[in-house]
């Protein structure tokens, strides 16, 4: 569900990125108060994590499409939603800037879709209202599956209003719509069933987690320190390999744009800011699609390696890496974020 620059006018996209820096300030001065130190390897072992899970695309079945773990509820649930919606917005921020997954214009956009939904209205106002104070398995596994179609459910919807207010796509509102939101309800139910395996797994090993205290430092038996090691591993491996097997059908976004379009992206204007925010991701994406870049070739010696390059083992390798540099780059910015949060609140 990352937007592209074309969908978006820079009036839409620019407020949109107002919205996002608001909500990344205020959820700043939020964390900075409630932070602890074993949150801050832990929110970016999460976005490590996160961003990784959100490289495997998993069939739609009997529709051509895909999907991925969106992640924003699943961080709420482990983080709160403050440091959750910023750890998305570390892995959205990485995403696009170094792989050009999603638009620079969109940016503001994509957080807010991603980020707002799952970690103010559907972690808050669904997961905790089903799941209660004790929650048993089985309400986990409700409130969990519940919230996280519901939190995309809002997101597609508000894709949908972003792309029409924009006016600059001939995608009509009511043709998007009604195939926006059923294959992204397929998406959320998959997302929801991951979400409760994983909460479900943590609340059994240790419960105060979900509650949001910070009175151990271990989970069950492990310290700390290995379940920090544990999740970015996962984050590598799942990244690094398990990556290759991901769906090629087009996702859901792109499934819909395709359905109405013919084509699974809509071509935008070429000119002014578009065309200024396109050149500057084209020259800071080191590995655009998570593949390696693709030099033109003028010989026939060039051609043969660009074929080469273009191989399954080649391609297989750039996946590899985007995975492993991506999980990287998300875990250092996240703890960046929350190591500066828990300096500033030291100081004060």
């Amino acid at each position: 569900m990352h937007m592209a620059d074309a969908l978006l006018s820079p009036a839409v996209g620019g407020t949109m990125w107002g919205v996002a820096a608001g909500t990344i300030a205020y959820s700043s001065m939020k964390v900075k108060k409630e932070l602890d130190d074993s949150k801050v390897p832990l929110m970016g072992v999460l976005g490590a994590f996160i961003f990784a899970a959100q490289m495997i695309n998993f069939t739609i079945p009997a529709t051509g499409s895909s999907g991925h773990l969106g992640g924003g509820l699943l961080l709420a649930i482990l983080l709160g939603p403050y440091a959750a919606f910023l750890t998305i917005a570390s892995v959205l921020v990485v995403q696009s800037l170094f792989f050009a997954d999603g638009g620079i214009l969109a940016l503001g956009c994509n957080i807010f879709n991603l980020g707002f939904f799952p970690a103010f209205i559907a972690y808050p106002f669904i997961y905790r209202k089903i799941a209660g104070s004790q929650p048993g398995r089985t309400r986990l596994s409700v409130a969990a599956i519940i919230a996280a179609v519901v939190g995309l459910q809002m997101g597609a919807f508000s894709v949908v209003l972003e792309t029409v207010s924009s006016g600059i796509s001939s995608l009509p509102f009511s043709t998007f719509v009604v195939l926006m939101q059923p294959i992204h309800l397929a998406i959320g139910i998959v997302e929801g069933l991951v979400t409760a395996t994983v909460v479900s797994f943590v609340a059994a090993a240790r419960p105060e987690i979900l509650r949001g205290t910070s009175e151990s430092v271990t989970l069950g038996s492990l310290p700390l320190r290995k379940v920090l090691l544990s999740f970015l591993a996962a984050s590598l491996l799942i990244g690094g390999i398990a990556s290759w097997f991901a769906s090629e059908n087009p996702d859901g976004l792109e499934w819909a744009i395709a359905k109405v379009t013919g084509a699974e992206e809509v071509t935008g204007t070429e000119e002014g800011v578009h065309t200024m925010l396109a050149s500057l991701q084209e020259k800071i994406a080191f590995l655009p699609d998570y593949s390696f870049k693709q030099e033109a070739a003028t010989t026939a010696e060039g051609e043969a390696q660009v074929g080469a390059v273009n191989g399954d083992e080649a391609g297989r390798l750039g996946t590899s890496v985007a995975g492993g540099v991506g999980a990287l780059l998300s875990l250092a910015l996240a703890f960046v974020i929350g190591f500066a949060l828990r300096r500033r609140q030291q100081f004060a």
